[in-house]
Parts: structure tokens; sequence; C-alpha cells
């Protein structure tokens, strides 16, 4: 399987959770250089949330963050 993990080269969203017991992980790197980690449901869920807020399609919207 390809690694999905963004990079500053292919910046995006990814979110993983192996099974309904493990903790969810995910990863976001923006093209505007910002970037970050969560670990957990409530986190991964939180970054989930800036993201969208802050960076990807906030952007493309018109955001200036």
């Amino acid at each position: 399987m390809t690694d999905l993990t963004p990079t500053p080269d292919r910046p995006g969203l990814h979110i993983s959770k192996s099974s309904p017991n493990a903790p969810a992980t995910g990863s976001a790197v923006c093209h505007c250089g910002a970037s970050a980690t969560a670990t957990g449901d409530a986190q991964v869920h939180r970054l989930v949330q800036g993201w969208e807020a802050n960076h990807g399609s906030a952007h493309t919207k018109g955001g200036t963050k």
C-alpha cells in the first residue's frame, strides 16, 4: 500500500484507526507550511476541525490562515 502520510510536497490530511479499540492517529500538512499530528480519537477530531477551519478547504474559500 502507498504511504498516505502528508508531506510538504503532498499536503493533505490523513487519519487512521486500525481497529475499533485502537486510538485514531492523524497527521496534516498544509501547502502554507503548517503541520500537526494527533493521537487519540478526541485529539484527531480536533485536528480535523482545525484543518477544515484554517487550512485545506479554508484556503480555497479565501481563508488567509
